[in-house]
Formats: structure tokens, sequence, C-alpha cells
């Protein structure tokens, strides 16, 4: 019976359950409305697909026919075309000092922005010595079917990595998965310089290698100074050639072809792109091109620089690792690189060279560390004068003892009519004295390449740049106090003040001086009129420095003019407290009375010419 009860209430529980599920299952089923309108989004799901396969099926048949146009023209390397790299884009390397932006197009640097340096002036924008297809840097390679393709033309594939610290750029130009033309950028911190590698894998079946590759780099050089004829004078091509020689471009617009180049510079005033390489280029094709024909209309660019350079294959393929140089061209950072860059610099050849190498750099760099750079002018200008000061107590010593001469010199030239006579006691008395008439001479030739080297030094001084002092608002560029106008020729469209005062203080050092120079030198027979000449140098000088220095750096016009003051100020102190011409004139009679000296080589090679040219001179007029 417990049984039978047990099946009883079971087949009951099942029957509720089962009646409960079919109620909801009833409620809960969807409307007509909600069953239509799932049956039309599966409908449109449907013609989704369909569509999309078709718009596949359509864009394979387009990249098909597209590959094979593009192979009839770029034959294999067709294929880097057909890659998702082949878009006008751009990869960015960046560190401390630079930003380079290659493009995928021409796997080149389309942009080369130096973040410490502003242009034309301190509030204008960062430096770009490339930009806006100003450069380009191309190789042409010929195909084994004789077609000449251009890299500049065709798409690389970029690949970004980081190692050690190094940002490591590979641009691939490839003609197959394995098969391509790499650039190899690789740009270490907190440096101007990046390695370039060119090299190309599996091309010997594709490229004709029988003769070198041509790569060119150009690039036409953007103003970035506030005067464009001034940079524009120190804006030149420089290349190393045959093992260490080093010359230039200029400025007129020149061509040139040299052997083994080592290193290619498209130096600015102070800027500069360089591209080396440790494998010599054979032979290479330059030339520069002035694009400055008239300063009002031509304010964009200086300079066009072109560069052929061939890259041989070895074994079909190339392989050259070459730099790339960014930067400012500055003489303390290329010298760190020991590659010879230091000659970028124009500091000037043989004696002025040395001069601003060992002395000027240093000192200045050395000074400039711990003031404002217009002060350190001033200082750097002192401490040479000072070290110059014994050589100029002699020279003006010899001139005290030229003038306590004077009245016995002009004795002689009364008394004897004939040259050759007068010049042989001139010689006596100057040897009885003990006076030697060139002794004024030699401390001044000794001083010009102190003054031809700052010449060369100021302008190149990129310490200067945008460096401010009193009214001067960049120490490298002109300090016009006064805007014109009209443009005067050679003067410029401006007053500057600082060559105007280092005008003054030359008129005033060389007036000071040639007054006693005329009252010890005698005219000499048959020779120029010095006292005519030291004359009109007195005005000549300063007209001079007025007229060129006004377009220069005031830097340089700040040197010349405190080292005229500071010589003007020795001058006047040695003849006024040092040198005592009563104690001169005694120690000359004193000199007269001992047994003369030997006269100098010199001297003796004067009175022979001396003789001859008279002996000439009296056979002449017998015939």
């Amino acid at each position: 019976m417990e049984q039978k009860k047990f099946d009883f209430n079971s087949i009951i529980g099942f029957t509720l359950i089962f009646g409960i599920m079919m109620y909801i299952m009833y409620t809960n089923q969807p409307s007509q409305a909600e069953i239509d309108a799932e049956k039309a989004k599966k409908e449109q799901e449907i013609k989704t697909v369909t569509a999309s396969e078709t718009e596949k099926t359509k864009a394979v048949a387009s990249d098909s026919s597209q590959v094979k146009a593009m192979q009839a023209s770029l034959g294999s390397f067709a294929y880097s075309a057909s890659l998702p790299s082949a878009k006008n884009e751009f990869t960015t390397l960046e560190n401390e000092l630079v930003i380079l932006k290659i493009a995928n197009k021409g796997g080149y640097i389309a942009e080369a922005t130096l973040k410490n340096f502003k242009s034309i002036d301190k509030n204008g924008p960062l430096v770009q010595l490339i930009k806006e297809n100003n450069a380009n840097l191309n190789i042409a390679l010929l195909t084994k079917e004789g077609k000449v393709l251009n890299t500049k033309e065709l798409f690389f594939e970029p690949t970004l990595s980081k190692a050690d610290g190094n940002q490591i750029l590979s641009m691939k130009l490839k003609a197959g998965q394995d098969q391509f033309l790499e650039y190899k950028y690789v740009l270490k911190a907190n440096d101007y310089m990046l390695d370039f590698d060119v090299r190309s894998q599996g091309l010997a079946s594709v490229l004709n290698t029988s003769n070198p590759a041509n790569l060119e780099w150009n690039l036409k050089a953007y103003r970035n100074e506030k005067s464009i004829s001034y940079e524009n004078t120190l804006t030149e091509m420089v290349y190393e050639y045959e093992d260490g020689k080093d010359n230039y471009l200029g400025q007129s617009d020149e061509e040139e072809e040299v052997n083994e180049v080592s290193y290619v510079a498209f130096k600015q005033h102070f800027f500069t792109s360089i591209l080396l390489t440790e494998k010599p280029f054979k032979t290479a094709k330059l030339a520069s091109q002035n694009l400055i024909k008239d300063e009002e209309v031509d304010s964009v660019f200086t300079k066009n620089f072109k560069a052929s350079l061939p890259l041989a294959f070895n074994n079909g393929e190339l392989d050259y690792k070459m730099n790339w140089y960014y930067g400012p061209a500055d003489y303390q950072i290329l010298n760190n690189y020991d590659k010879n860059l230091d000659e970028i610099v124009p500091l000037g050849w043989g004696i002025f060279g040395w001069i601003n190498k060992f002395i000027f750099v240093p000192l200045f760099g050395f000074i400039g560390t711990f003031m404002s750079y217009g002060i350190a002018i001033i200082v750097f200008t002192i401490l040479i004068k000072m070290a110059m000061s014994p050589i100029t107590y002699k020279s003006f010593l010899s001139q005290a003892k030229m003038k306590v001469l004077r009245p016995e010199l002009n004795e002689i030239n009364e008394k004897f009519k004939d040259p050759v006579k007068r010049q042989q006691e001139t010689m006596k008395l100057y040897n009885k004295a003990g006076v030697n008439p060139m002794a004024g001479c030699i401390p001044a030739l000794i001083q010009m390449p102190f003054m031809f080297a700052s010449f060369k030094y100021f302008p190149a001084a990129i310490e200067l740049r945008q460096k401010g002092f009193l009214w001067a608002e960049d120490l490298s560029s002109y300090d016009a106090v006064l805007q014109l106008p009209f443009r005067i020729p050679l003067y410029g469209n401006h007053v500057s003040l600082l060559p105007i005062l280092a005008a003054i203080a030359i008129f005033f050092y060389m007036k000071y001086t040639t007054g006693d120079q005329q009252m010890a030198a005698p005219q000499q027979e048959g020779m120029p009129d010095m006292g005519k000449i030291m004359k009109m140098m007195i005005y000549i000088s300063p007209i001079m420095m007025l007229i060129f220095f006004n377009n220069y750096g005031s830097g340089l016009s700040l040197y010349n003019l405190f080292s005229n003051l500071m010589t003007l100020g020795i001058m006047f102190y040695i003849k006024n407290y040092v040198v005592d011409e009563q104690r001169i004139h005694a120690q000359i009679q004193e000199n007269k009375l001992k047994e003369p000296k030997k006269p100098s080589k010199f001297q003796q090679k004067l009175q022979e010419a001396m003789e001859q040219a008279e002996a000439h001179k009296k056979a002449k007029g017998n015939k």
C-alpha cells in the first residue's frame, strides 16, 4: 500500500512541474512583431557578410591588378609598394638634443629639429635644418632590366626598437621577404651624431651591380640668423678627401670633383649637416649654388648644396657604415668626435688657426663659464693685451730711441746728398747708438697674427649666438640702434653703434701712435713717404671699420673697441711712466763712446742693396 501511495504522489508532482513549465514557456514566447524583427536582423547580417566578402574579393582583384601594374614599373620592388607600410607616414627618433622624422617614402630624414636653439632670434621657433622638403637623400638603383629606380620615390618598411638606451630604426625597401635595401639609423642618448648604415641583402639577382649605385644628397640651407648676408658669407660646403685633406666650396656658384671623400658637410653659419663614411667615396661630385642674389627678395635660403657620391657593390651587395650629424658648428663638440670635423669651423689657416685653437678657444671658453659673454669679451681682451704688453713696451721703446736720434738723423740728411753715403752714415749712427731701426716693426708684426685671428674667431664663436650685452641683443649679429629707410651699398640699411665706437677708438689710437712714428723715422730717398701713408691710414682705417663692421657680429666690434682702448692705455702708461727719454739719450751717448758693434746681417744686406741700386742708377745715367 505504501509503494502505491508513493507512486501516486510522484505522478501528481511531475504533472504539476510540467504544467508550471508549460505556463512559463507560453507566457514568455516572443510576439509576432519580435519574431519578425529577429528574422529581419538575421537577413541583414547575411547581406552584410555577403557584401563584405564581395568587397574583399574586389579588393584582392584590385590589389592583384595594382601589383601587376607596379611590377611593370618597379620590377621586384613592387613587393614593397604592396605592403601596409606603403603610406606617407613618418617615424620619429628623439633624444635630449634633436628630433628626427624619417619618412616611409624614401626612407630619409624628412625633418631635423635642434631642441636647444632658436631660429633668427631667441623668441623664434626652434632651428630646423631640414623641413618642408628642403633636403632629400636618394640612391639610384639600376635593375637587371635596365630600369633606374630612385629610392626617394619608393616606400620603406620601418621597424623601431631599443637596445642599451639607443633608438634603432630599420627602414627596408623590399624586393621580397628576404630581399631588401636597408637604411639603419641608430640614435644615442644626448648626442647629435647618429649611426647610418646602408646595406643590401639578396639584391644581386635583382640589381645590375657592375657599376656603383649613385647616392645623391641635396640640401637648401634655411636662413637661421638675423643678417642673411652675414650668414651667407659663412655658409659653405666643407669636405675631407684623400686621407685627411680638407677643402671647401665658397661664395660663388662652384662645382668640384674629388677623390676618396670621407665626409661632406653642408655648413651654415652656426649649424651644420654632415655625412661621414668609414669607407671613403671613390669619386664625389660636389656643387654649391649661391641663392642670395638680392637680399631684399631672397630672404629664406642662403645656399643650395648638392653631393653625388658613388656606393660600390661588394659581391653584388652594398655595405656602408656611415654617420649623420645634425647640430651646431661648435668647435669643441666637433673636435671631440676625433674625426677631423673641427676643420668645419673656420678658425683660419696656419698660425691664425693655431692661435684660435690653442689660445682663443680654451681661454674664452674658460672665462665664459664664470660670467656673461659680454663681460667675458672684455676680460678676454684685457688678458690678451696684458700678455702682449712686453711686446708693446719694446715697440714703444724703439720708437723713443729713434725719436731721440731724430736731430742727428736730420743732420746726416742735410750734410750728405749722395743717397748711398747718407745711408752709410745713418747705419753707422744706428750701430754706434746701439739702435735697431727694425726693432719697432718686429713687435708690431708679432701682434698682427692675434689681430687677424680675432677676425676669424669671433664670427665662428657659437657661444655668442643670441647672447645680449648692453644694447646689443645678439653678440653674434649686428647691434642696430637705427633702422634706415634705404640701403647704402656696403654699409646696409641700419646703423650699428659698436662699430662706431670701435672706429673712434682706432682713430685716437692711430693718432696717438702715428705722431711718434713720423717723428722717429726720417724720410729716405727712393723709399715711399711713410709719414704720408700713416697719416692717410689714420682716417682710412676707422672708415673701413665703420663700413665693414656695420654688418658683422657685435662681439667682434666689442673686442676691437676694448682692444684699442687697452692699447691706448698701455702706451700712455709706458710713455709717461716707464720710458724716460733723458735716460735713453744718455744711454745712446754712452753707447757711441763704445766700440761699435758689427752690423747685423739685415743691415749689411740693406747697405749692399743701396749700393747696388746707386751703382745701377749711375750706370744708367752714364748711358
